[in-house]
């Protein structure tokens, strides 16, 4: 294989995935665990009253089912797609919209649909970081080939690829870009804030049955699956970093299978160089190629930003405005990019061992996480017209109380797991406007 032809062709694909400034728009995916309403134990995508069985009603109520054999994993409805993770985590996304508002209209539309089916189960859908009760050796696989090569794959990786994989849930936010500068621009912040947001949305208080007693188990678990895809992506914060530097990280890792549009087949260790033809290959296997590859941040035909656990609405919302606010006005950009273009990866390092241990309290580059979360936030404020930076208010308001995710659980915990989470919990549609 040619590898210069290789790095050409990728970097040819982001090139052509630039948008013009006013199309820019904004995707978001949000996951979410479907438990008992009780115990807070899952509910398994098999059975009875099973994940599968959820899907199958909302398949009869017009949705349209994506089917691997005999069985339904994911559907979709107009702009609104929901598909499963490896341990059945329910995921909500949209096609990409423009405004917030727009955002926000199509995801109370699916929580109504699908709260009203899971209530008559005695079911919830509820945003957390970890899953809240059910240990991840008791959650069943979902039936996917896909995630039986990762299943196998991850096995002699990571001391917690699996907890990645059947445990977690996200917030994941997707931004477009207008030019090689813009995006590099906008994947540098990403990864500069990268502990910011992992501090500020950790929202994972219990782990495996217990407490997690330190802060940011997003982080840890993702620093302890795969240092070939997680984590920051190798050269981000070099001079020459632009779309080849990007096409050189995926090249030069595995992407443990393949999909041909046709078929999936295991790869293993063989990077990906030694698998992408320059001269035949098609962009679903391009795409596909670029899917296997898990960073904090990740360059698709958007940047897409990883580091937030899950959390309930309103407040996921507010993540949706905090990095709109930042990424989308060019001021805002600007200075952003001007305070942190002369970091390195020793500096995220660093931060992100000390948000382990400090959580809001820790440091980055001798500034304190909430200190500087609440600069981003006077920014994006500026940054949006008045009805989106509307949406920032919960975590203005959460972290003005010097609290985050995590401890507002934490501090709810003398409570019982069922109260301290209680407020996590979506079936409560009283409040949405």
């Amino acid at each position: 294989m040619d590898y210069n032809r290789q790095v050409e062709e990728i970097s040819k694909y982001f090139k052509n995935s630039e948008k013009s400034i006013e199309d820019f728009k904004v995707g978001i995916e949000f996951e979410h665990f479907v438990i008992d309403r009780d115990t807070f134990r899952t509910v398994s995508y098999y059975g009875d009253g099973g994940v599968e069985e959820t899907l199958r009603e909302l398949e009869s109520n017009g949705w349209i089912g994506d089917y691997e054999g005999e069985y339904l994993l994911g559907l979709t409805n107009e702009n609104k797609v929901i598909t499963l993770e490896p341990g059945s985590q329910l995921e909500f996304s949209t096609k990409p919209q423009m405004s917030i508002m727009d955002i926000e209209k199509e995801y109370l539309q699916f929580l109504r649909e699908i709260v009203a089916i899971l209530e008559r189960k005695n079911q919830a859908l509820i945003a957390v970081g970890y899953h809240p009760k059910t240990r991840i050796e008791e959650i069943k696989l979902l039936p996917k080939k896909r995630y039986d090569y990762m299943f196998e794959y991850f096995k002699d990786k990571g001391s917690h690829a699996h907890n990645m994989m059947k445990g977690t849930a996200s917030i994941q936010v997707a931004f477009d870009f207008s030019s090689e500068e813009d995006y590099i621009k906008k994947f540098k912040i990403g990864n500069a804030l990268a502990p910011v947001m992992y501090a500020i949305f950790d929202n994972a208080f219990y782990f495996e049955g217990g407490t997690w007693d330190r802060h940011n188990l997003r982080s840890y678990i993702w620093e302890n699956c795969d240092r070939n895809r997680s984590g920051i992506v190798e050269g981000t914060f070099d001079k020459d970093f632009g779309y080849g530097k990007y096409a050189e990280y995926i090249l030069n890792r595995p992407p443990i299978f393949m999909d041909d549009g046709n078929r999936l087949y295991f790869t293993g260790e063989k990077p990906f160089k030694e698998i992408f033809d320059p001269e035949s290959y098609t962009v679903h296997e391009l795409e596909h190629g670029l899917t296997m590859f898990f960073p904090d941040v990740r360059t698709k035909q958007y940047v897409e930003i990883r580091m937030m656990d899950a959390v309930p609405y309103p407040l996921n919302f507010a993540c949706i405005a905090l990095w709109k606010g930042i990424l989308y006005d060019e001021n805002n950009l600007e200075r952003v990019y001007k305070c942190i273009k002369d970091m390195d990866m020793g500096d995220i390092d660093l931060a992100k061992a000390s948000i382990l241990e400090g959580g809001l309290d820790g440091k980055l580059r001798g500034e304190s996480i909430i200190e500087i979360a609440n600069w981003l936030i006077g920014l994006a404020k500026v940054g949006l017209v008045q009805e989106e930076a509307e949406y920032i208010r919960p975590l203005e308001e959460m972290l003005n109380d010097g609290n985050n995710p995590y401890e507002l659980v934490r501090k709810k915990d003398h409570l019982g797991r069922e109260k301290a989470l209680e407020w996590c919990i979506l079936n409560d549609l009283q409040e949405v406007r």
